[in-house]
């Protein structure tokens, strides 16, 4: 990815999914929203596929993961566990989107299809690591039954998500790559402008 330009897509919508986790994630968790983790996931896919859209290469949606997780690191509390999920999370669909999404292929089978694949993977990555690698106290204290609920039931709740949003956020992409090559000067213009106000925003509403 040694065009610039790239770099600021990823950092726009790394952005974007970051302030989805500082401003939801507070709204959610702190409300105690049933599969607080869902609703989020859902925006996320959605982010992940309008960047594969966009930038149809491999690590790109790991980046992508990568900026949501340092804007949440840097504009929230550091609560390390969805950092992880956060980076699991993209890994996931990194992996599964460039096997099956290689080209700019038409259709929602192949996006709907590596959506839901990398909610299970991403959901299971996350619940084994954090019990039984970082061993987490939570996590350690409910065992088996926590894992098994967080990737079967959340797993699958995420799976339903992802099988709307990764099609939609895909088939904008590709649609946006054909406006950001006509328009090339005025797309990045509005996008750098649209990452300093999301940079600036969360230091006023968090």
């Amino acid at each position: 990815m040694k065009n610039y330009r790239n770099w600021v897509w990823i950092l726009l919508l790394g952005s974007l999914w970051g302030i989805s986790e500082v401003m939801g994630g507070d709204a959610f968790y702190g409300n105690n929203v049933p599969h607080a983790s869902v609703w989020l996931s859902a925006w996320a896919f959605f982010i992940l596929a309008l960047g594969r859209g966009l930038i149809n290469k491999p690590g790109s949606s790991t980046a992508i993961g990568g900026v949501a997780a340092l804007y949440k690191f840097i504009n929230a509390a550091p609560f390390f566990c969805h950092l992880l999920g956060i980076f699991f999370l993209a890994v996931a669909f990194d992996f599964f989107a460039s096997v099956l999404m290689k080209e700019r292929r038409k259709g929602a089978f192949w996006p709907a299809l590596s959506g839901a694949i990398s909610a299970y993977s991403g959901y299971a990555l996350f619940a084994l690591v954090i019990t039984y690698i970082v061993r987490y106290d939570p996590w350690i204290a409910e065992g088996l039954p926590k894992v098994t609920n967080h990737i079967f039931a959340g797993g699958s709740y995420a799976a339903l998500t992802a099988l709307l949003a990764v099609p939609l956020g895909y088939w904008l992409g590709v649609n946006g790559w054909a406006l950001t090559v006509r328009r090339s000067r005025w797309t990045y213009s509005g996008a750098l402008a649209a990452l300093a106000v999301l940079w600036t925003l969360v230091r006023f509403i968090g």
